[in-house]
């Protein structure tokens, strides 16, 4: 399985949410963990993002019932 890593902007454009967002939902663990790329790049495992938003998908689905 090939490991794709993702940057802010795509991560962004994926799942709608704001860089702020994205940085609230990390402190309070909602939202996956970035992987430091160097001193100052940071980016996501595309499967971590996707695994993020499917259980954001079933969590809506099961409210809806």
């Amino acid at each position: 399985m090939s490991k794709k890593i993702i940057r802010l902007p795509e991560v962004k454009n994926t799942t709608g949410l704001s860089r702020s967002t994205i940085y609230l939902y990390m402190s309070k663990g909602i939202f996956p963990a970035s992987i430091s790329l160097g001193t100052r790049a940071i980016g996501w495992l595309r499967s971590d993002i996707e695994q993020y938003l499917e259980d954001r998908i079933t969590a809506s689905k099961g409210r809806a019932l």
